[in-house]
């Protein structure tokens, strides 16, 4: 049931305004997983605990999650006899909470944001403070876990047998693990590979503060250990309008679509498609499907609410030199990829070419 997810060209309108037709991106459909892409991470980071003996038979996994992780562990948890508690904030949406609860998962909510880390942090806290009551408790760390970047080995050789070639690869960012993970392995098929990352607005991974975000499954008030920084050539952030408008766009006319950050991931794409080298070879990832989407991206009553609808995106992105130049708040583009915690702090090499 997990990976083997087929790709889908898009092309116009995404990819074209008044430039040149017939360019595209492939798009990876990781909607067609039965939870998204995150269950591989989860089958993953679970199976690996297990075989190091960190996570006993039958202990308790207990970990944060804004929804598509949680969805994940609940099936590795039904697969491999394990209670999952999954610590989430009022932002799920109540679709989710329910599939949650009835795919045998508890669901626990915090009720207030962290004063810095806002309700990032806030769930951290939460599942720190669970862990601490049972010592046979588990809690896989998607943030931090090496195991989640590996996770996506399947994925990138899935491209590879797909495309045979991929010139450009466009991830969404928010633990940083299949940017880090599909990255590392394409470039050792392809060393010229360019890896453009996609965050949203108000979000503190790549330089910016954080702020209060719209936006879930992409973007973090905390700087994640799997976010491979040198890996990265280019960075966009993108605000939840222009996600939504290429969220709708999608949907209309290529009959797939998804969630926040399949919006922006096309938002992106469809750009580089336009501007690009004609034999340049473009594929993005798209985490999940419109599902759990109903009540946000796809209703109107909340995209009204939230000043969301009539917007038309900007044909192309604004530039900045340097993170700190600007705080952003709409699309904009960066080819200064800097690591905001600092120089003490390293990440994983990439691999050299085979």
């Amino acid at each position: 049931m997990v990976g083997n997810t087929p790709v889908l060209w898009i092309t116009e309108p995404l990819t074209a305004t008044t430039g040149p037709t017939g360019r595209g991106f492939w798009a990876k459909l990781e909607g067609a997983n039965p939870g998204g892409m995150k269950d591989r991470p989860a089958l993953h980071m679970v199976e690996r605990a297990a075989a190091r003996g960190e996570l006993l038979p039958g202990a308790p996994i207990i970990e944060s999650t804004s929804g598509t992780l949680g969805s994940g562990l609940a099936l590795a948890g039904m697969v491999h006899h394990h209670p999952v508690t999954l610590v989430t904030d009022p932002g799920l949406e109540p679709l989710m909470h329910h599939m949650l609860a009835a795919y045998g998962a508890r669901v626990d909510v915090v009720t207030e944001p962290h004063p810095i880390g806002g309700w990032q942090q806030a769930r951290r806290d939460r599942v720190a403070e669970l862990l601490s009551r049972d010592p046979r408790a588990w809690c896989p760390d998607q943030y931090h876990n090496p195991d989640n970047r590996d996770a996506y080995e399947t994925l990138a050789l899935e491209l590879v047998a797909q495309l045979g070639r991929v010139d450009i690869l466009v991830c969404s960012v928010g633990t940083g693990g299949h940017s880090a993970g599909i990255s590392r392995i394409l470039r050792r098929y392809f060393p010229h590979l360019r890896l453009v990352g996609v965050d949203t607005v108000a979000s503190a991974i790549f330089g910016l503060p954080a702020g209060q975000r719209l936006m879930r499954g992409l973007g973090s008030s905390i700087h994640p250990d799997n976010v491979d920084y040198p890996a990265f050539d280019e960075i966009h952030w993108v605000a939840p309008a222009e996600a939504v408008w290429a969220c709708r766009r999608l949907a209309a006319t290529h009959y797939a679509s998804g969630g926040w950050s399949v919006g922006a991931v096309t938002l992106v794409a469809g750009w580089l498609a336009r501007t690009s080298g004609p034999d340049e070879r473009i594929a993005a990832v798209f985490p999940d499907g419109p599902l759990r989407y109903f009540d946000t991206v796809y209703s109107d009553e909340y995209c009204r609410e939230h000043g969301l609808l009539g917007i038309d995106p900007p044909s192309e992105p604004a530039h900045i030199g340097h993170p700190a130049d600007a705080v952003v708040e709409s699309w904009t583009r960066c080819t200064t990829v800097v690591d905001p915690r600092g120089a003490h702090h390293t990440t994983t090499p990439v691999e050299p070419a085979l």
